[in-house]
C-alpha cells in the first residue's frame, strides 16, 4: 500500500478560514462606513462656511442681531444652496441647518446638522463662536436657537460630538 501524502487543506479547514474572514469583515464594515459618512459631513460643513460668514456679517452690521432667514442674510433660498453631500442650507434665527442629501451615504440622507451661534451677552463686538451639533457651549457664552441636529453623534466629526 502506498502511503497517503496530505497536500492542501481539507474542506473543514477552508470553511473555518472563510468564516473567520467573514466575521472580521462584518466587524470592519460599520467602522469604515462611519468614517465615510464623517468625511462627507465634513465636506457639507465646508460648503456652509460662506453661510457662516454671511450670518457673522449680518450680526456685525446689525448691532448684535441675528438674521431670521436666508433672505435677511442676503443668501439664496435654502434649497438653492446645494453640494455633493448637501441638499439645503437654511438659516433659522441665526442657527444654520444643513440638510444632508444628494450623493451622501443613505444612512445620513435627509438628516440635519445644526450650527448654532454662541455669543457673549451684551457684547456684540465679540465674534460669534459656532457650536456644531451636540458640542458644548463655550464658557461665558450663550447659544441661540434649538439644536436641530438629527444625525447620530457617531457620524459627526469629533468637534461636533461633545
Amino acid at each position: 500500500m502506498v502511503p497517503y501524502n496530505k497536500k492542501g487543506f481539507t474542506l473543514v479547514e477552508l470553511m473555518i478560514v472563510i468564516s473567520i474572514i467573514s466575521i472580521l469583515t462584518t466587524m470592519a464594515m460599520p467602522s469604515f462606513q462611519d468614517r465615510v459618512i464623517r468625511s462627507q459631513v465634513q465636506e457639507a460643513l465646508r460648503l456652509a462656511d460662506f453661510v457662516r460668514v454671511a450670518v457673522e456679517n449680518f450680526y456685525t452690521a446689525h448691532d448684535g442681531r441675528l438674521p431670521h432667514d436666508n433672505l435677511a442674510a442676503d443668501l439664496p433660498a435654502a434649497d438653492r444652496i446645494v453640494g455633493n453631500y448637501t441638499a439645503a442650507v437654511a438659516i433659522n434665527d441665526g442657527m444654520i441647518a444643513i440638510t444632508l442629501g444628494n450623493r451622501i451615504n443613505k444612512n445620513a440622507r435627509g438628516k440635519v446638522l445644526a450650527l448654532r451661534p454662541a455669543r457673549v451677552d451684551g457684547e456684540p463686538r465679540v465674534p460669534i463662536a459656532w457650536v456644531c451639533g451636540y458640542a458644548s457651549v463655550p464658557d461665558k457664552m450663550f447659544v441661540g436657537g434649538e439644536n436641530a441636529t438629527t444625525l447620530e453623534p457617531r457620524l459627526l466629526p469629533l468637534e461636533c460630538r461633545y
